[in-house]
């Protein structure tokens, strides 16, 4: 089951009157914990929860403090603090050292559902949506606003009106040309991920459906009809991996007509070299960036190792992080401070 809060409304839109539920949101963090404030599940009355706010140590106390909810339909929040032992932590044997505060809500049509249906297909059709939380006691009072197409991370709280606003994206939306036995591990992991897989591939016996079941879309079929293809144009990432210099260069050519930033081909820089020097490619501008060879440098050859490395950089530019562990990056934050303090010495 995902994770991702796209598909966790998924599950609770088809049973939404058939239990009672609540929503529950990690609203404050300090120190260290497991999910970073923003951080959703759903909780309903058969005992089913929906994604996750730890590491499986709070949700079973959550699913009693979601009881309060339904009894008096009003807003409970539940502070989790591991730094004081006298908390309800210590007994749950959490170990991330730090405070987390959830506020949970019932969730039914006498408060509108609290807008989670229009936010759902705020998602559904690839928008994003700003998505306010009144954090407090009382009766729950949430508010949407629509039409935000970029992909954003932030969350915003506002102590004078004690509300909680996200900017909910939906999920990712992975294009892969080239549909042999090697992309299998790439769009397995890719659905691990919960992102959207379109897979693309002109060639017969390619990209069968037969083979590719964890795939969204497939699509068999010559790269000049894919021109101004919606899937291709709303892509987050794109992948090229025909193993094909002609297929390859098609694909380049029709990639560059999306607003993607991370255009990826696989295999060696010389290669790539002879891909772009295809007619395919003739008096063809790129105006989008070219990541070749494709990957993070995890090492290994395999199939499996390959995915990994492209699934992890595609995680990385998604997330626009640094891809280095927190060891290295703080070694490179204080050659940054050494070099800055250097050239200011010789100024």
């Amino acid at each position: 089951m995902s994770n991702r809060f796209q598909d966790i409304l998924q599950q609770w839109i088809c049973h939404k009157d058939e239990f009672e539920w609540v929503l529950a949101t990690v609203v404050q963090t300090k120190g260290s914990s497991y999910r970073k404030v923003g951080a959703r599940m759903m909780i309903n009355s058969f005992g089913q929860s929906f994604g996750m706010l730890s590491g499986g140590c709070l949700e079973a106390d959550l699913k009693r403090q979601a009881q309060k909810c339904w009894q008096n339909g009003e807003n409970n929040i539940v502070c989790y603090d591991m730094s004081d032992e006298s908390d309800i932590t210590w007994q749950l044997g959490i170990g991330c050292g730090g405070m987390v505060k959830v506020m949970l809500q019932p969730v039914s049509s006498s408060n509108s559902y609290l807008h989670l249906d229009q936010l759902l297909q705020s998602l559904l059709h690839n928008k994003s949506a700003r998505y306010s939380q009144i954090v407090m006691d009382g009766q729950p009072e949430n508010s949407l606003s629509k039409n935000h197409s970029s992909r954003a991370k932030d969350n915003d709280f506002d102590n004078l009106y004690q509300c909680f606003s996200s900017l909910i994206s939906p999920k990712p939306n992975l294009v892969i040309f080239g549909g042999g036995v090697d992309t299998l591990p790439l769009v397995s992991l890719a659905k691990t991920m919960a992102w959207h897989i379109t897979l693309i591939d002109s060639r017969t016996n390619y990209a069968r459906p037969s083979v590719f079941k964890s795939a969204d879309t497939i699509i068999n079929q010559s790269y000049q009809s894919l021109i101004n293809h919606d899937n291709i144009a709303n892509a987050d990432a794109i992948v090229i991996m025909h193993h094909n210099v002609e297929c390859d260069a098609k694909a380049i050519k029709i990639a560059q007509q999306s607003q993607c930033d991370y255009i990826g081909l696989l295999g060696p820089r010389h290669r790539t070299e002879k891909v772009l020097s295809h007619q395919a490619l003739e008096n063809i501008t790129l105006t989008r960036p070219l990541i070749s060879p494709i990957g993070l440098d995890l090492g290994g050859d395999l199939p499996e190792s390959i995915a990994l490395s492209i699934v992890s950089q595609i995680q990385s530019y998604l997330e626009n992080a640094s891809a280095l562990s927190k060891d290295e990056m703080q070694l490179s934050k204080l050659l940054m401070m050494n070099e800055t303090e250097i050239n200011y010495n010789a100024t």
